[in-house]
């Protein structure tokens, strides 16, 4: 299937979700992330905020849990730049710092600014995701720009809550593949 068609069944999937559903699976997303990825060279973290009207999974779990139980790592959150249609990098310093966009997608009014090469991991909002780590975004490009500043071992991790489609048909060249993917079943690790 196309990533046009996938969206569509997946974004209904997750809209369909009762609020207990989808609270379940994304704390079991957290705990897989908790569970199975190695923090201990991570100083820098992106990690994006989660749009609760396309329930995506729930990085309020994770970003609680980095702030209590490793203050060593810097939770850096995005800001679409609407000039560049490019994401800059913010350091979360609270949900005070938030306000909502233009297409409702908290975001940082301001703070201190962290440069794309300067982060080891990005954890990336998706639609849904293949066996090969590749993803199927909302079509605007802004992690493929963010992933392609980024230092070359930084680590990709996708967040779904759901498992991987077969195959998606419209590959870019251009898009970035994930390093791994995060369900709340499983992590699946993908080759280079």
């Amino acid at each position: 299937m196309t990533k046009e068609e996938l969206r569509k069944i997946y974004l209904q999937k997750r809209r369909s979700l009762s609020s207990a559903e989808y609270e379940q699976l994304s704390a079991e997303v957290c705990e897989n992330f908790f569970n199975h990825v190695d923090l201990s060279s991570i100083e820098f973290l992106h990690i994006f905020i989660p749009i609760e009207k396309n329930k995506e999974p729930n990085t309020w779990f994770i970003i609680d849990r980095l702030q209590k139980r490793f203050p060593e790592i810097n939770v850096v959150v995005p800001r679409v730049n609407h000039q560049t249609e490019e994401m800059e990098n913010f350091i979360f310093e609270g949900k005070d710092q938030l306000q909502m966009n233009t297409w409702e997608i908290p975001e940082p009014k301001e703070g201190k600014e962290v440069k794309a090469e300067q982060i080891e991991m990005v954890l990336i909002p998706l639609v849904t995701f293949d066996h090969l780590g590749h993803r199927v975004g909302y079509g605007k490009g802004f992690y493929d720009k963010l992933l392609g500043k980024c230092k070359p071992d930084c680590k990709r991790i996708g967040l779904s809550l759901f498992e991987p489609v077969e195959k998606i048909d419209d590959i870019n060249p251009h898009d970035k593949k994930l390093q791994s993917c995060i369900t709340p079943i499983k992590v699946s690790n993908f080759e280079p």
